[in-house]
């Protein structure tokens, strides 16, 4: 049984491993350049942890997790144009650097390596691997879209949300972990609860984000506090806030969305949330979420002992400080 740190570094041989056409440089520069960027790997690492459930062998999900750590830098290239950021993981982003013609023309070009590093996989689970993979990035791109369309909506609810983040941000996690028990052989009611529990920590873990966005100590958050604040971006506690606040609250609440002195603005809203209580109601949301998820995650047909590195390594997400 391998460790966290050691699937993690599995994953990053694997991917230093990957040789890309040395030409045009243009086109596979950029891919060596972000898939090189490091992060916590998260995604590729919860798949080797699910497919280890069903099978000790992780090798033989390696390229499973290649696949979908390719298409979430993708993601990344063309979320960073789409919302104009200089700076990803500390360092220049990928338009920034070569040109945004050059940026959308290298994402495209991972979605297909994406699919190269599936074709590799088995092919009794090929099929299935196929769709899980398709299905989930399809859900992804949606999300983007809905998280677009809501920037130019005031009338977003929180049903609407928690879809919204289902999509951008949990399905890639289920899909993760459904791919990697597809890849071991699990059983369809297996791989479908590992789906299950993903999904929804995936929705817990985005909560948590939004939580340390207004919470987070600077020093450890690695982005401004109150980023969502200054941008107006409707998470789940300006949502909260906007359900729970008084019609005078409302109207002041309005008038911040011009405010440019953002110290003032992180603050006055800040406060409200204090006085409605808003913190507190977004942590329970979350906490109720996650229960679901280890909810599925105890019915996969699985020895308890086994699902130690999982439960451990989804609780430490969920009580990150950054």
């Amino acid at each position: 049984m391998y460790t966290i740190p050691e699937l993690q570094q599995l994953v990053e041989a694997a991917i230093n491993r990957v040789e890309y056409p040395k030409q045009p440089s243009n086109l596979y520069e950029p891919i060596r350049y972000i898939m090189r960027l490091g992060g916590k790997r998260i995604r590729p690492v919860l798949l080797l942890l699910s497919s280890e459930l069903f099978n000790p062998d992780v090798t033989i999900a390696i390229e499973a997790a290649l696949a979908i750590e390719t298409f979430h830098n993708f993601t990344l290239i063309h979320d960073d144009i789409m919302d104009n950021a200089p700076l990803r993981r500390g360092q220049d982003t990928v338009h920034i650097k070569w040109g945004v013609n050059n940026a959308i023309l290298s994402g495209d070009v991972m979605m297909v390596e994406a699919n190269k590093h599936l074709t590799l996989l088995n092919t009794e689970v090929l099929k299935d691997a196929l769709n899980c993979f398709n299905s989930t990035a399809q859900g992804v791109c949606e999300g983007q879209q809905l998280d677009m369309e809501f920037e130019q909506r005031e009338d977003v609810s929180i049903d609407e949300y928690i879809n919204m983040i289902r999509l951008k941000t949990a399905v890639l996690l289920g899909g993760s972990m459904k791919l990697g028990a597809i890849v071991a052989g699990a059983s369809t009611a297996d791989a479908s609860l590992l789906y299950d529990f993903g999904e929804n920590f995936g929705i817990a873990f985005q909560l948590q984000d939004d939580i340390l966005d207004v919470y987070g100590d600077p020093l450890k958050f690695g982005k401004q506090v109150g980023g969502d604040i200054i941008s107006n971006k409707q998470t789940f506690l300006l949502l909260k806030l906007k359900e729970l606040a008084n019609p005078d609250d409302l109207k002041l609440l309005e008038q911040q969305s011009y405010n440019t002195d953002y110290p003032s603005k992180i603050e006055f809203i800040t406060a409200l949330y204090s006085q409605y209580k808003i913190r507190e109601l977004a942590v329970t949301e979350m906490k109720h979420i996650l229960e679901i998820a280890f909810t599925s995650l105890e019915k996969v047909s699985i020895e308890t002992a086994k699902k130690t590195k999982l439960t451990e390594l989804a609780t430490s997400l969920i009580n990150r400080e950054h």
